[in-house]
């Protein structure tokens, strides 16, 4: 059984306080895939140009990620993004995005993926959502992310698209904005009525809290964000937190829309979306994923569980 992952592959530019690199792998669906990988079987599902380089496509290939969805547009070029970081690296300021091969990029599942029981969405448009959700045809657990550009201009859209999720995962601007309520609690709560019996507001160093609609009450849990020495580069941490996260449910083969689901499940789940989220952190772009090891994600596991007990 395999995890589905739909979005972006794309080279990014970025600068903070620990440096600057001027091209480097990058992409939602890339950190996502590599980040799930460390849990289940990937299949990705992305559009690159001419320019993608063989060596990334090789490291995606040796972490096991399918990649017979990866459309290859001749002529083009992928998705690329620039920003810079503020010194504490708490705000970010977008300086290039150029969407290349993206702007025309309509999902389409190889046959082989079609029957999976797992499928994230990444930030895509809401109608491509729904268009993926609908090629697949046993899915046991569905769910993805979007942003406040989607909520705010396609909310009709959006709306129709969640009806049909089972999670949904965000940060809190986001959950404040789609909910229309600034009380996180409450926020939640609007939310969890439109369709995700799950969510999951992640809030950068702070780290994540789950919600969980089941017999009709709410559940919550709060993890906190892993203490790094030095954070060299967040781009892509919230992503891999996702893998993290939903790859350790689609490897432990859970249905989220059972109602006796064990909350612990959940609950490990966040613990290892934080994990991954804070390897990503500790070098520039995807460069932690190259030597990172399932050995070493179950050390940091153990700490979180360690400074967390009570």
């Amino acid at each position: 059984m395999a995890l589905v992952v739909v979005g972006s592959v794309a080279y990014d530019g970025v600068e903070t306080p620990h440096g600057k690199v001027d091209r480097m792998l990058g992409g939602a669906a890339t950190y996502i895939s590599l980040a799930a990988s460390h849990f289940t079987p990937v299949k990705l599902v992305a559009v690159v140009g001419d320019d993608f380089a063989p060596e990334d496509a090789g490291l995606l290939a040796a972490r096991g990620i399918g990649l017979a969805g990866l459309e290859r547009v001749a002529g083009g070029k992928c998705f690329f993004w620039s920003g810079v970081y503020s010194a504490d690296m708490n705000e970010r300021t977008t300086l290039r995005t150029d969407l290349n091969v993206f702007a025309d990029f309509h999902p389409k599942l190889p046959d082989s993926y079609r029957a999976e029981p797992y499928l994230f969405l990444g930030n895509i448009q809401p109608a491509l959502q729904k268009s993926v959700r609908a090629q697949m045809t046993a899915v046991r657990l569905a769910g993805g992310d979007t942003m406040n550009y989607w909520i705010a201009d396609f909310r009709a859209e959006l709306l129709e698209t969640l009806r049909e999720w089972d999670f949904l995962l965000i940060n809190d601007a986001e959950a404040r904005l789609l909910s229309g309520e600034s009380n996180l609690r409450r926020a939640a709560a609007k939310i969890l009525e439109m369709g995700p019996h799950t969510l999951i507001v992640k809030r950068g160093e702070y780290g994540a809290v789950l919600f969980r609609k089941a017999g009709g009450t709410i559940g919550h849990f709060m993890a906190p964000g892993y203490l790094l020495e030095s954070v060299f580069d967040p781009t892509g941490a919230g992503d891999c937190f996702a893998g993290g996260f939903m790859g350790c449910l689609a490897g432990r083969g859970a249905r989220l829309s059972a109602e006796d689901l064990d909350f612990a499940d959940l609950r490990r789940a966040v613990i290892y979306g934080s994990v991954m989220g804070s390897f990503c952190c500790e070098r520039f772009g995807v460069d932690r994923f190259r030597t990172l090891t399932r050995e070493d994600i179950e050390a940091r596991y153990r700490e979180f569980q360690a400074c967390t007990a009570f």
